[in-house]
């Protein structure tokens, strides 16, 4: 393995953080769009975070929802968590009450109409979304930018129910949102240069660090993510044990690994009782309410304090439903299998163009996702390793599943002896 100096890890993450903000194809005379007034529909944790970015820079928001309780329940958590802040110390208390004053809760979607910026902010469900942005649509004044936090679904599609798809773009913020320094800007096929430029900008002015990228399912940031929970999953269907994956993953730097991550968020997002997915094992712990850390049970046990702690009953869900028997594996051979595919989507992202440039990947995983900075991100570790490493681990991985065959471009890389830092197909692509 090639092993890189603190100076050259530190020096390639700074100019990958300043160069995610140059967006060659944009002309430098773009003229922005004012933003005065920003909308948020959705009032729950993403909304309220997203919402709050904009409330600490100045920016007065109408933050919109379907009942009087819900919105209460939304703006209770967003004073609670400015007031936090405001007990540790970082701004003064007579803040909070400026904040909140630049708060607006509504229960209408025609209260949005003379805001310059929408930020729609539900659940992940496409008709939803589609019905929302034909309402849009119709209330929305023109030339408002109208925005999607959609994290995985097609943004073209959503575009589709409007008369302006030139106005639509994703900006995907990542929770908790006003605390998360990532915002993933994602330009639609039909996204006017206008708007682009002008959400970099305001990405900016509420303290983001913004990556823009195309459509594709998933975006950049979780497309790679699913390939590791992917063969994270199938590790299990062989007899290891979430603990076992996590404690590698934590072994190579990541705070929390596949399984505690999932615990974290959830494990019944995209699930409903009843329900047979493609995961046999989440299903079922759902079903015994075991949902995560929400219900004090979920991969593992977890105490008072919430440390996970393995559990029988996981165990024994785990050799129900697969038939297999308890495996050993080494922590660098689990790595592999789980970081070596992130690599390989990382590569066929940029084969498809939905990525300006490799260290835009390695800015979106340094950022939102918790990748260890001395790995210096997927394509900068891609290159400690080497193409040809990955490459194998690929043949293997690729010949089980034909999901995760080798990329080309990783094949070239390989027989060429390149560097993933260097890709070039041409940039973002729409």
């Amino acid at each position: 393995m090639n092993t890189p100096t603190d100076a050259e890890i530190g020096a390639y993450i700074g100019a990958a953080g300043k160069a995610a903000w140059e967006v060659p194809d944009l002309p430098a005379n773009t003229k922005q769009r004012e933003i005065k007034s920003v909308g948020i529909i959705g009032a729950g944790t993403m909304g309220g975070g997203i919402a709050m970015n904009f409330a600490t820079a100045g920016i007065p928001v109408t933050i919109v929802e379907t009942t009087q309780e819900a919105l209460d329940r939304g703006l209770k958590v967003v004073r609670g968590n400015y007031q936090r802040s405001a007990d540790k110390g970082r701004f003064p208390q007579e803040e909070v009450e400026a904040r909140m004053d630049r708060f607006d809760g509504k229960l209408e979607l025609a209260a949005l109409a003379e805001c310059d910026l929408v930020i729609e902010a539900v659940f992940e469900d496409m008709e939803l979304k589609r019905k929302i942005f034909t309402e849009l649509d119709r209330v929305m004044k023109p030339g408002a930018i109208l925005a999607t936090n959609t994290s995985a679904l097609n943004i073209d599609e959503i575009a589709a129910m409007t008369k302006r798809p030139e106005d639509v773009i994703g900006l995907h913020f990542f929770s908790p949102a006003n605390v998360m320094k990532l915002l993933e800007i994602v330009r639609a096929k039909h996204t006017a240069d206008d708007v682009v430029a002008t959400s970099m900008d305001l990405a900016a002015k509420i303290n983001k660090i913004a990556v823009l990228v195309g459509v594709c399912p998933g975006f950049v940031g979780n497309r790679i993510l699913f390939a590791r929970q992917k063969q994270a999953n199938k590790l299990l269907q062989q007899g290891l044990m979430p603990w076992d994956v996590d404690v590698a993953l934590n072994a190579f730097g990541f705070k929390m690994g596949p399984f505690q991550m999932s615990d974290l968020a959830g494990l019944d997002i995209g699930w409903s009782k009843g329900a047979k997915t493609e995961n046999p094992i989440r299903d079922a712990l759902c079903e015994m309410d075991r949902r995560g850390q929400k219900t004090q049970a979920g991969f593992y046990d977890y105490d008072e304090s919430r440390r996970p702690i393995p559990s029988d009953v996981v165990a024994g869900v785990i050799k129900d439903i697969t038939g297999a028997e308890a495996n050993q594996m080494s922590q660098e051979e689990i790595i592999e299998i789980c970081i070596y595919p992130m690599i390989n989507e990382a590569v066929k992202i940029l084969e498809e163009n939905k990525a300006q440039r490799p260290s835009d990947i390695d800015v979106v995983w340094l950022n939102g996702y918790g990748w260890p900075a001395d790995k210096g991100g997927p394509m900068f570790y891609g290159d400690m390793v080497g193409a040809q490493a990955v490459l194998d681990v690929m043949e293997k991985l690729g010949a089980e599943d034909p999901e995760f065959a080798p990329a080309e471009l990783l094949r070239d890389l390989a027989k060429n002896g390149g560097k993933f830092t260097e890709i070039d197909t041409g940039g973002l692509k729409v």
